[in-house]
C-alpha cells in the first residue's frame, strides 16, 4: 500500500513537471514568434502617451540599453499574458481527473469566464484608463517644463496597470469560487459591503501608481464587478446543493 502510494505521488510529479514544462514551451514559442515585432508591439502600447505628448515632445532613453531591452521585456510579458489560455489548459488537465463530474462542469466555465476577464481588464486598462491618466498627467505640469517620459518608465507604468486590472477583473471569479466552496456566502458578503467598498479602496492604492485618479479608475469597476460576482454567485451556491441532496 505505501508502494502504491508512494508510486502515485512520483507520477504526480512526473505530471506536473511535464504540464509545467508544455506550459513554459508555450511562453517561449509565443515569444519566438513575437520577438521580430518588439519594437512594434512596444509603439503600440506607447500610443496613448505619444498621442497626448506635445508635437514637439518625445520619448527618451536614460539607459544605453534600454531601447533594446524595453521592447524585449514587453514582448515577453506579452508572450506570457498570450500563453494564459494554455497554462491554464494545463493546469485544467492536471487538476481535472481528481474532480466529480459536477465539479468540471461548475468549473469549465468559471475557467474560461476567467480568461475573459483577464483580458477584458487589460483592454480596459489600455483604452479607456490610460487615455484619461495619461491625458492628464501630460496636461497637468507647469508651461516651462519640457515633458520627455523615459521608455523604460513608462514601460513598468503601463504593466502595472495592465497587471493590476486584470487581476482586479477576476474579481466575480474569486467570488463564485468562495461562494461555490462554502467558505463565505452571499448573504454573508453583503452584510460586509461598507468594509469591502473601504478594502477596495485600499487594494487599488497597492495595485495602481500613487495617484487618486488611478486608485478611483480601478476601485470603481472592482465595485461593479463585486455586485456582478454577488449576482452570479447566487446562482452557482445552489446547484451543488441541489445534486448533494440527490
Amino acid at each position: 500500500m505505501t508502494e502504491q502510494a508512494h508510486t502515485g505521488f512520483v507520477g504526480h510529479l512526473i505530471e506536473l513537471r511535464n504540464r509545467l514544462m508544455k506550459a513554459l514551451l508555450s511562453i517561449l514559442l509565443i515569444f519566438i514568434a513575437l520577438v521580430y515585432f518588439a519594437n512594434d508591439i512596444y509603439s503600440f502600447v506607447a500610443a496613448p502617451l505619444i498621442a497626448n505628448l506635445p508635437s514637439t515632445a518625445t520619448m527618451i532613453a536614460t539607459d544605453v540599453t534600454a531601447p533594446f531591452f524595453a521592447p524585449f521585456k514587453l514582448t515577453l510579458f506579452v508572450a506570457l499574458f498570450a500563453a494564459i489560455p494554455m497554462i491554464l489548459h494545463q493546469v485544467w488537465s492536471f487538476i481535472a481527473p481528481g474532480l466529480y463530474q459536477h465539479e468540471k462542469r461548475m468549473l469549465m466555465p468559471i475557467l474560461a469566464s476567467s480568461i475573459l476577464l483577464f483580458y477584458s481588464g487589460i483592454a480596459f486598462c489600455y483604452f479607456v484608463v490610460l487615455p484619461i491618466i495619461l491625458g492628464f498627467f501630460t496636461n497637468t505640469g507647469p508651461d516651462m517644463m519640457t515633458l520627455a517620459p523615459d521608455i523604460s518608465s513608462y514601460l513598468s507604468f503601463a504593466l502595472k496597470l495592465f497587471f493590476a486590472f486584470g487581476i482586479a477583473f477576476e474579481i466575480p471569479v474569486a467570488i463564485m469560487l468562495l461562494c461555490w466552496s462554502g467558505a463565505t456566502t452571499t448573504k454573508s458578503l453583503k452584510e460586509k459591503r461598507p468594509y469591502i467598498v473601504v478594502g477596495v479602496f485600499v487594494v487599488a492604492m497597492f495595485l495602481t501608481p500613487p495617484d487618486v485618479l488611478s486608485q478611483t479608475l480601478l476601485a470603481l469597476p472592482m465595485l461593479l464587478l463585486f455586485e456582478l460576482g454577488l449576482i452570479l454567485a447566487a446562482f452557482y451556491t445552489a446547484k451543488p446543493q441541489q445534486e448533494s441532496e440527490e
